[in-house]
C-alpha cells in the first residue's frame, strides 16, 4: 500500500505510456544504484514502477 507521499507520484506515473515509464524506471534504478539515497523513497517508487510496468506490459499484449 503506497504511503501518502508515494500515492500522488504513482498516480502520475500510471498515466505514462510504456516506453516512457520503462525509461524513467531504468534511469531511477541506475541513479539509485550508483548514488544510494539520492532520491528519498527511491526503492519504494521503483517497486511501484515495476508493478506499473508489468501491468502496462500485460495490457499491451492484450491490445495487440
Amino acid at each position: 500500500m503506497p504511503t501518502p507521499l508515494q500515492a500522488p507520484v504513482l498516480r502520475w506515473l500510471s498515466r505514462l505510456s510504456y516506453p516512457r515509464l520503462f525509461l524513467l524506471a531504468a534511469v531511477l534504478f541506475v541513479v539509485d544504484l550508483f548514488v544510494p539515497d539520492f532520491v528519498p523513497l527511491a526503492d519504494e517508487i521503483l517497486l511501484g514502477l515495476g508493478t506499473l510496468l508489468l501491468a502496462n506490459w500485460k495490457d499491451r499484449k492484450k491490445a495487440g
